[in-house]
């Protein structure tokens, strides 16, 4: 025990001589001599060392790729020596960690992402998986490379006073040639020169062979001399057209540590004039060739799959014309919002049976940035729905998402308590969960009265190891929908797609189904490119149904409410409807042109606060047909019915159509880069250079509101962006200049700001892989932590049962006042009713 505040006892001699000389206190009194004491103590402030016993180790092994082959040697090794060597009472626990971080007892043998290593998440995710009350020790097995700073897990390993051990192994071993860098001009005009330099760095000299590949092709290739550890290859090059273009610079040396640190990449953007990405489902899409009659260069993009952010490059105008978003990847998709607001873009979403809510845009990325919302109120909705939801809960869903604390499991049953909570008081659902066997969750019901029980019970769920047993979450789901009584039918299955198992007879389980008039979507954790994705793909066409594959588990959430409003809360009315005018297209246009008096069908939405409407209907709905917003730098514009295809005669038809989409075009897409502003961007190695050039005519504006840039960054493959300001340094006048570091392969995007102009650049890259990167910082950072921890470097692993106990210390404090103030209370009613307990000597004679 220890007292924070000792002096205090220094009262209580003092107290012994005053309870001598006065007498009249009756200090002698035990019950008030005893009061006084403990209130001694308390001021004392003692505190009670709790610990010492049984020790938690936290084991975090490195399964990442620059480690992958000595960590699965070891994996068992280690795990047995620290069994050996611990005292009685002490426990365990291994956590296998790259991208992601998760339990070795809870995992399953399928383990992905490893491209990365999370050093600091790893951290954060041990730190809350530890009991309170016990001692606990971390332990780091890595070759201390991590991709990413430790970040903020450093502060939560100090505040948690958790000691930190590390041993380190791996790293590069033998001759290891690599490219040092691969640098360019980020921005070119059609036709004109420019140079492509690499260097390329190794641990021996030699001659080291290398390529040069411009969009997956072969463009050059030779020798370099490597000597004194380095050598430099340049050579020129000229492009056509517009938008990006991406470089890659390999070398192929006959002996190498470390292949995957062999290539860089880089990004090339061709000012090639203003482009409309147009994105459409039909293979003739009129919409075309009116864009190209305003002198706007037309990307039609018939297969979305294939769009990633860089298509965004030279852009000016995205058009989504009747696709389903499923079909867009998420990497697009989660770019449009910079595109937007950032860059200046335009974006349009035009009607039809496959947009909108009945095409799973609801919750979508680009959901906040349309004029309209596409859910649908209660009292709009025609039909019930009946639903069975179908998750996995094997293994592989207890590992960890990335960051924070949160499983797969945890976003699994996030997204289906969504799909409750978005269905209608009239609609039913039943979930089941599936490992080797399905389990009842919640029964077939209506959600109305139960909605708040069936939420709690989803979001209940744990993973219980194993795998998924795909033929029997069928059968359950499909046994529990047959005694539906609603309007639709729809089954949603979520699955590991490397992972799905036991499909048994599920081909006649869904004939079934759809003779029935059920349908089936599926949600595929992972790629399509994993082993049981085409497994998965089958069971979605066969069910008639919509298949989603996500690899990022945070994302989950928003596509099960994708689906599930495009089933149950969603509506294209396919019906004649008229159609009236607002004075709304004067924000667009001057000329109104001679509205359409009727539609074939419309997508059926509401106009969100903030947004215009030009035209609505004239049904009960009032709904907008035409609807248009700004959004930060760039506009955003709605049409709700079919501009092509199926239900779009009457609009093909209409005199003023082509001038209807060329002016929401022109408007959409914005003014050229105004005269008497530059931006000019380069990129060296891992720094991005960024300067503004501005003449006299914009010195009052900007003395008005400085320039602002923004840097948006991929997150390493996870579909997802984050985006940072960068800071200006004004050089001399008329000139501005910033600088950033760039994360290896990792892809950027940006834009300058100044007022209304939006100067986009990028996409721009660091190139190599992070993984193979090999900074010294990191292993600098990680020696640091454990030191300020008081933690050491461990090579001798059952050493670190030795170490001393961690001990935490309880305060005693607030049981002390009770304690006093309980005595000061007996005191007072001992002194009321005249009771003493101490008697006093009488004097003598």
């Amino acid at each position: 025990m220890t007292f924070s505040a000792p002096e205090w006892f220094f009262l209580l001699p003092a107290l012994a001589v005053l309870g001598w000389r006065a007498r009249s206190l009756r200090l002698r009194e035990p019950v008030r001599a005893l009061a006084l004491l403990v209130l001694v103590l308390a001021l004392a402030d003692p505190r009670a060392r709790m610990g010492g016993g049984g020790l938690d180790l936290w084991v975090l092994m490195d399964r990442s790729d620059s480690v992958a082959a000595e960590a699965q040697g070891q994996a068992g090794e280690v795990e047995a020596i620290l069994r050996r060597s611990q005292k009685r009472d002490d426990r365990v626990f291994m956590i296998d960690y790259a991208v992601d971080a998760t339990r070795r007892e809870r995992g399953d043998p399928v383990f992905r992402g490893t491209n990365e290593t999370r050093t600091g998440a790893a951290l954060g995710f041990a730190l809350a998986q530890m009991e309170p009350g016990r001692a606990a020790r971390l332990l780091v097995l890595t070759d201390g490379y991590a991709t990413e700073p430790l970040g903020g897990a450093a502060e939560q390993v100090l505040r948690a006073g958790v000691p930190l051990d590390y041993r380190l192994g791996g790293g590069p071993r033998g001759a290891d040639y690599r490219v040092g860098g691969l640098s360019m001009a980020n921005r070119v005009l059609p036709g004109e020169a420019f140079l492509v330099e690499f260097s390329v760095t190794g641990n021996t000299d030699g001659t080291v062979p290398w390529e040069v590949w411009r969009d997956g092709k072969l463009s050059a290739q030779g020798e370099a001399e490597v000597r004194g550890g380095s050598a430099r290859v340049r050579l020129g090059d000229r492009l056509g057209g517009s938008g990006a273009v991406r470089y890659e610079a390999r070398v192929r040396p006959a002996e190498d540590a470390h292949p995957e640190n062999n290539h860089a990449t880089a990004w090339v953007e061709v000012a090639g004039g203003p482009r409309v990405l147009l994105v459409t489902n039909y293979p003739d899409d009129p919409l075309a060739a009116l864009l190209g009659a305003q002198g706007l260069r037309v990307e039609r993009v018939t297969d979305p799959a294939a769009l990633t952010a860089a298509s965004l490059a030279g852009a000016r105008l995205v058009v989504l014309n009747n696709v389903p978003a499923h079909r867009v990847p998420a990497e697009f998709l989660g770019a449009l919002d910079f595109f937007v607001r950032e860059q200046g873009g335009g974006l349009l979403m035009a009607g039809g049976r496959n947009s909108f809510g009945s095409g799973g845009w609801f919750a979508s990325a680009i959901d906040p940035l349309l004029p309209v919302s596409m859910e649908l109120k209660n009292d709009h909705r025609r039909l019930a729905t009946a639903m069975a939801i179908i998750l996995d809960r094997s293994g592989s869903m207890a590992m960890s998402a990335g960051a924070g604390w949160q499983t797969k499991m945890d976003l699994a049953n996030t997204g289906a308590a969504r799909a409750i909570e978005l269905l209608g008081d009239l609609d039913a659902v039943a979930v089941f969960a599936v490992d080797s066997s399905a389990h009842e969750i919640v029964a077939l019901a209506q959600v109305g009265p139960n909605r708040a029980r069936m939420t709690d019970a989803v979001r209940r769920i744990r993973s219980e190891g194993g795998g998924i047993f795909v033929g029997a979450g069928l059968r359950a789901g499909w046994e529990q929908l047959r005694k539906a009584q609603t309007g639709q039918m729809h089954l949603i299955l979520f699955a590991d797609a490397a992972d799905a198992e036991q499909p048994e007879d599920y081909r006649e389980i869904i004939a079934e189904m759809r003779a029935a008039g059920a349908t089936v979507s599926v949600i595929g954790l992972g790629s399509p490119g994993d082993t049981d994705a085409d497994l998965l793909r089958e069971i979605a066409a066969l069910g008639g149904g919509r298949i989603f594959f996500n690899e990022n588990a945070g994302d989950l959430p928003a596509i099960f409410a994708q689906e599930t409003v495009s089933v149950a809360r969603s509506a294209f009315v396919r019906e004649e409807t008229g159609a009236a005018a607002t004075p709304g297209w004067a924000e667009i246009a001057a000329r109104t042109p001679r509205w359409l008096s009727l539609v074939d069908g419309y997508n059926l939405g509401y106009l969100r606060p903030g947004a215009t409407a030009s035209l609505v209907t004239t049904d009960e709905y009032q709904a907008p047909l035409v609807a248009s917003w700004s959004r930060g730098a760039g506009r955003v514009a709605a049409v709700s019915f079919p501009l092509g295809g199926a239900d779009s005669a009457r609009v093909r038809g209409w005199e003023d159509y082509g001038d209807f989409v060329q002016t929401l075009a022109r408007w959409l897409a914005g003014e050229n880069t105004p005269p008497g502003l530059a931006l000019r961007t380069e990129t060296r190695g891992r720094l991005l250079t960024l300067d503004l050039f501005y003449d006299e005519s914009w010195a009052a504006r900007v003395a008005q509101s400085g320039p602002v840039v923004s840097l948006a960054e991929s997150d390493g493959g996870r579909g997802e962006e984050q985006v940072r300001a960068l800071v200006w340094e004004k050089i001399e006048p008329g000139h501005f200049h910033a600088e950033t570091l760039l994360v290896p392969d990792r892809r950027a995007r940006g834009a300058a700001r100044l007022g209304a102009a939006a100067l986009p650049f990028g996409p721009v890259t660091a190139g190599g892989s992070a993984e193979w990167s090999f900074e010294r910082e990191r292993m600098q950072e990680l020696r640091q932590l454990s030191a300020r921890s008081g933690g050491m470097e461990r090579l001798d692993l059952a050493s670190v049962w030795d170490a001393p106990r961690p001990v935490n210390e309880r305060g005693l404090r607030v049981w002390l006042l009770a304690a006093w103030l309980a005595l000061l209370l007996a005191d007072a009613l001992l002194t009321r009713l005249g009771v003493r307990l101490a008697r006093e000597a009488r004097p003598r004679g």
